[in-house]
């Protein structure tokens, strides 16, 4: 989930550039080159090029082009000597596939998914009443002090951070989670960096788990009509191998903080909540859950949950409306539009089915390699969309979008840049003058990554 934090100029070993600067354009150069030498080869490869070079047909022409230039633009996080983002981005992306006749503003409006857009909308509004109320700081308080030894506190906050990630929004997670952790660290006087990847790592493999964990898999929900309880079946065990697997690979690569026998000292973090909130809050959570499970319309139920929260004398509107992400549901908007621009003009079924090379799509290992590079390049969320028309005229298509989340969402724990849960939890860390650098997290990350996805693959 993309959130207003600017990523666009985090460097890998957690510094900041200038935007414009002679690193920024270098990286900005290398990601570009990569993501269009990436499409050319994959439109080539499969014999799409032929379907797209036609001389006299502008609007396909225009299409490519435009799609290719969005999808750079969002790998880099902005455009160089420009103040344009990667929402921007998105926006302009689609509104130049209107410009150019690629696609009637009429099919444009119809290529939003409004239920996406609405489940996300309120999933936010949810999160946002959670966190005012104070709920995340009392379970949070509540589950970590408990534990008297490092080992079991680190166990205790992949925890927490999972099971809070699969149904309420990873990247919300990470915000709450961060602070929480560094408090408590100092408190007790331990090294907060391993806790702090700990929360980043669990974020991403415990929103695995459901539609609800992460926008990726809001998108693939909608898009595969898979059930809420059938998605979260499939995909509940590998997230929960993922965060065992997550605490001993932390506790592994940090021996001196968790092979040992010294125990923690007694600790109590001020946990400041409105009984209240806390208890509507969690009541309309717990209902909208429940509703998911029951296979009731996830859109339709998290709005509703939504907007059942506004409904309070204790909390002012516009504090809750501050925590709407917008610029993420304005990227949501425009990349359904630059897709559905491009699905339009070139990858039509005829140019898929005319490509013929389709099988190794059938191979959960081999689209779950796909999926993860393509992640890593352009992100989540922009990777998932532009896999969709490779998936429909698949013979499982549902077995290809489980793989495709998992994929997705694993990936994003390759490397700090990987996610934005990383960039979060690092940018909260070095604003308290805590260093995460690119080697510590990427020693834990990588091998993670690998084994997650590998045992994806096995149980799907």
């Amino acid at each position: 989930m993309l959130t207003q934090i600017d990523i666009s100029q985090q460097t890998a070993d957690g510094g900041t550039i200038e935007a414009g600067s002679s690193r920024t354009l270098l990286w900005a150069g290398i990601a570009g080159s990569v993501v269009a030498a990436g499409t050319l080869w994959f439109v080539w490869r499969h014999g799409i090029l032929a379907a797209i070079t036609w001389p006299d047909d502008a609007s396909r022409i225009a299409a490519v082009l435009i799609f290719v230039a969005t999808y750079v633009v969002i790998a880099i996080g902005k455009l160089p000597g420009f103040q344009i983002d990667r929402a921007g981005a998105a926006l302009l992306g689609a509104s130049l596939m209107v410009a150019f006749g690629v696609i009637p503003i009429e099919d444009a409006y119809r290529a939003i998914d409004f239920d996406t857009i609405t489940l996300l909308l309120g999933m936010m509004i949810v999160v946002a009443n959670l966190r005012l109320s104070g709920f995340f700081r009392m379970v949070n308080s509540w589950a970590v002090t408990k534990a008297h030894h490092p080992a079991v506190m680190l166990a205790a906050v992949v925890a927490v951070t999972g099971v809070l990630s699969a149904f309420l929004v990873n990247d919300a997670i990470c915000l709450v989670m961060a602070p929480i952790v560094i408090e408590l660290t100092r408190v007790l006087k331990r090294n907060p960096v391993p806790y702090l990847i700990a929360v980043a790592l669990a974020s991403n493999v415990g929103s695995t788990a459901t539609i609800t964990g992460n926008p990726q898999n809001m998108i693939i929900g909608n898009l595969s009509h898979i059930p809420y309880g059938t998605f979260t079946a499939a995909l509940a065990p590998v997230a929960g191998i993922g965060l065992v697997l997550t605490i001993v690979l932390v506790a592994l690569f940090h021996p001196r903080e968790y092979w040992t026998r010294e125990r923690l000292q007694s600790a109590t973090l001020a946990s400041h909540y409105h009984g209240w909130l806390v208890a509507k809050s969690t009541l309309v959570t717990a209902v909208m859950v429940v509703l998911f499970f029951l296979g009731q319309p996830v859109a339709k139920v998290a709005i509703v949950a939504g907007a059942l929260l506004l409904l309070t004398r204790r909390v002012k509107a516009h504090k809750v409306y501050e925590e709407i992400d917008g610029p993420l549901l304005l990227m949501f908007a425009g990349l359904f539009v630059v897709v559905a621009g491009i699905e339009k003009s070139v990858l039509t079924p005829d140019v898929i089915a005319s490509a013929g090379r389709l099988h190794h799509f059938e191979n959960p290992a081999a689209l779950s390699g796909i999926t993860a590079v393509l992640s890593n390049l352009v992100s989540n969320v922009p990777a998932v969309l532009v896999l969709k028309p490779f998936v429909a005229p698949l013979a499982d298509p549902q077995r290809a979008w489980l793989v495709i989340a998992m994929a997705s969402t694993l990936a994003g724990n390759f490397t700090l840049l990987g996610s934005v849960a990383n960039l979060i939890v690092a940018q909260r860390a070095a604003a308290d003058g805590i260093k995460i650098d690119f080697w510590s997290y990427f020693r834990v990350g990588a091998p993670l990554t690998v084994a997650t996805i590998i045992i994806g693959v096995l149980l799907l």
